[in-house]
């Protein structure tokens, strides 16, 4: 089902990849990604790529149709919770070169690569915020729909979009 004769009128739903440009700003209009001058990104639609209210705002959209999407922190990366704040041992940020206070890392947990903001380094411990660098933030994202395409059979058993030629992973 990769025939590019059966993508034209395709919209976006369930299983389908879509490639888009988007500019993420926060409440106060500060520019925090964006895609402008890079690869659209690509997105395998009903497997988590990216956030449910993006998602479910893209769905029935079309290649060459744009959107505005506002997201309260609710339904986005959640409120702020003050108790997710941790010390950790050095040794699970011996990936990091350099820790230093602010800096935005991955530390690896029980329920898979998380991000961590560095608080804190002492000589042997290093105090973490556990919250999501994008918690409490009103997020509003424009994008470009750049193409819609069925996915194949292997990007559904993957649960992701692959590049052009395949997957490499």
């Amino acid at each position: 089902m990769t025939d590019d004769t059966q993508t034209a009128d395709l919209t976006i739903a369930k299983d389908r990849v879509v490639e888009f440009h988007y500019k993420l700003h926060n409440d106060s209009d500060e520019l925090l990604e964006s895609t402008e001058g890079d690869a659209p990104r690509a997105v395998l639609i009903g497997h988590r790529g990216v956030l449910a209210g993006v998602e479910e705002a893209m769905l029935g959209k079309a290649t060459g149709e744009s959107l505005q999407i506002t997201l309260p922190p609710e339904r986005a990366f959640g409120l702020r919770d003050e108790a997710l704040k941790e010390r950790l041992s050095k040794k699970y940020l011996k990936h990091v070169k350099r820790l230093t206070p602010g800096l935005i890392t991955q530390v690896q947990t029980k329920n898979g690569t998380k991000p961590v903001t560095i608080l804190k380094v002492g000589s042997k411990v290093v105090d973490v915020d556990l919250n999501h660098p994008r918690a409490g933030q009103t997020l509003k994202f424009a994008i470009d729909v750049v193409s819609v395409r069925a996915a194949t059979e292997e990007e559904i058993a993957h649960g992701h979009a692959h590049a052009p030629g395949g997957h490499h992973h």
